[in-house]
This record gives C-alpha cells, structure tokens and sequence, in this order.
C-alpha cells in the first residue's frame, strides 16, 4: 500500500544554484531528504505529507499526530519508520554486485 506519510520540515536548502528546493523533514525521529518542489509555501517546522520522496501536503500538527496515531494503531509505525531508513542517495540497494 502506498501512503503519504507526516514529517517535520527541519530544514530548508537548494543543494545547487537552480537546483531543485529540497528539505530535511523527521518522520518520528528519523531524518530524509524530501524535495519540495511541490510546495513553494513549505517552511522550516511546518508538517508536510511526503509520498516517495516528496512533499504533496501540508498539514498542520494536530493532524500530522492523527496520522501517526493511526499508522501505529493499525501496527504500520514499524513499517514507515524502515520506509523512512531506507537510503536515498540514488545508489543500487538491489543487493547484486556493485
């Protein structure tokens, strides 16, 4: 199943001159690179809703925690939190050989 998940935006950068905008966001302690193209309003400690990397939403805190209370009511914390670990940095994470 695919779902946008909360994450606080701790930080705001363009990692080069016109380059895309992109951020740091906390999805429950766990710090991700989220692009923020879609949400030009998008400031550090707003909630944003974060679906395969990037910010489609935002959302105000009540509703960030409502979210996180469901996914770990449902038992799905775990699994968004191993979602949120995963690497990002573009490299081959199949497994195979380099």
């Amino acid at each position: 199943m695919c779902l946008a998940i909360p994450g606080e935006l701790k930080e705001i950068y363009t990692p080069f001159p016109g380059g895309f905008r992109m951020g740091k966001a906390s999805f429950g302690g766990v710090v991700k690179e989220v692009n923020l193209e879609l949400l030009p309003e998008a400031r550090e400690g707003d909630y944003v809703l974060v679906h395969v990397g990037l910010a489609i939403a935002r959302v105000d805190a009540e509703e960030a925690e409502k979210t996180f209370a469901l996914l770990r009511e449902m038992g799905e914390v775990e699994e968004v939190e191993e979602a949120a670990r995963a690497p990002t940095d573009g490299g081959d994470d199949r497994g195979g050989p380099p």
